[in-house]
């Protein structure tokens, strides 16, 4: 009975603290945005050119690729223009159709908290405006990349506060940023410093890296934040999204998982075919070890001295609570450093030793 006691205060302590990027704040239950996305009813009653256009709801990835690789540039265009929420979020359709979908979607609401989505710079890979609103961004050439990593945030991100003013390189597209640049790419603040993990000879070539709000996160720490359920129908989407990906040729991508977001990619791992999967700040995976995520992926854990998360119980209890410490040495995930880590958000600071592991991991050169 004393033992079933503990368990219980221990239960309760993780609904108290489990949280994400926003810090302690309590939140409120969120509902989960699923489905397909807007417009889908107009879509599916389009006979305009006499075609059996794919459903949203049933057909896969890559039977969407199938279908707009038969198409002529008029009638691509003409989708476009005519269901731009649909092709934006379809995933299998090619990468520019849907940049051009969604600068055509974002207009369209007529709302100023979305208006720097349409520059017409942005790649936007993925937007749907319903509930707070859900978005995927693209830094680089997602047709011609050689490596693709993908960044899965946790609480407190949605399309308005993605990439909102925070402190540098935190939030979902400061971390896309700051990795794209540790790759070599573009961005600003140049290459990271730091010592990665062993690495291999370089295989070459481009990194694109896509920041991916694509699920209903948490709001604050609340019982959202400490159970599975927003998780699993993000892992849902995920997956789909990652599907997306190889139906339109591109690699195999490398996912970043950063607090709630491990939660969703834990769930999400089976079922994509990611090459590796990188949890940090992690509250747990819904698994006791590495080997139960039953993902051909390498599994990559890392956790700073100061982060929070670590207060965090690893208990799993009706229903709450994600399991065991990724870092731990039972769970069996590969060690990335970051012993200078600052923080719960500050994983992809440049000149950390964790950007450096991480962008080796991205260019497929860590071993």
């Amino acid at each position: 009975m004393r033992r079933f006691g503990r368990t219980l205060v221990t239960a309760a302590l993780a609904v108290a603290v489990v949280g994400g990027t926003a810090g302690w704040a309590s939140g409120g239950s969120q509902s989960a945005v699923t489905g397909p996305p807007p417009g889908t009813a107009a879509w599916r009653a389009d006979t305009a050119y006499g075609l059996a256009l794919p459903d949203p709801a049933t057909a896969t990835p890559s039977e969407v690729a199938r279908f707009f690789a038969g198409l002529d540039d008029a009638r691509r265009a003409a989708l476009v223009r005519s269901h731009p929420l649909v092709v934006g979020n379809l995933d299998g359709a090619p990468p520019s159709l849907r940049y051009e979908a969604n600068r055509l979607a974002v207009a369209a609401t007529g709302e100023a908290r979305y208006a720097s989505l349409a520059a017409p710079d942005r790649r936007i890979l993925a937007f749907d405006p319903r509930g707070r609103g859900q978005v995927a961004e693209v830094f680089g050439d997602l047709e011609h990349a050689a490596h693709v990593a993908v960044i899965v945030p946790g609480n407190d991100n949605d399309a308005t506060s993605y990439d909102s003013r925070r402190a540098p390189h935190t939030g979902p597209a400061g971390m896309a940023r700051a990795l794209r640049a540790a790759t070599g790419g573009p961005a600003a603040e140049g290459a990271a410093a730091g010592g990665p993990v062993a690495a291999g000879p370089a295989p070459g070539g481009p990194v694109a890296v896509i920041a991916w709000t694509g699920y209903t996160t948490p709001v604050g720490v609340g019982l959202d934040a400490a159970d599975g359920r927003l998780a699993a129908a993000g892992a849902t989407r995920l997956a789909r999204f990652t599907a997306g990906l190889d139906a339109v040729g591109a690699p195999d991508p490398v996912l970043f998982c950063h607090s709630y977001g491990s939660v969703v990619c834990g769930l999400a791992a089976r079922h994509t075919d990611a090459a590796d999967l990188v949890a940090l700040g992690s509250p747990g995976m819904r698994t006791d070890t590495a080997e139960a995520l039953r993902t051909g992926a390498r599994v990559w854990a890392a956790r700073g001295p100061s982060d929070w998360i670590a207060d965090v119980p690893n208990v799993s209890f009706a229903g709450l609570g994600h399991g065991a410490d990724p870092t731990s040495a039972a769970f069996g995930a590969r060690r990335v450093p970051a012993d200078d880590v600052r923080g719960h958000a500050g994983y992809f600071t440049p000149g950390t030793q964790s950007l450096a592991a991480f962008a080796a991991i991205a260019k497929g050169q860590a071993r």
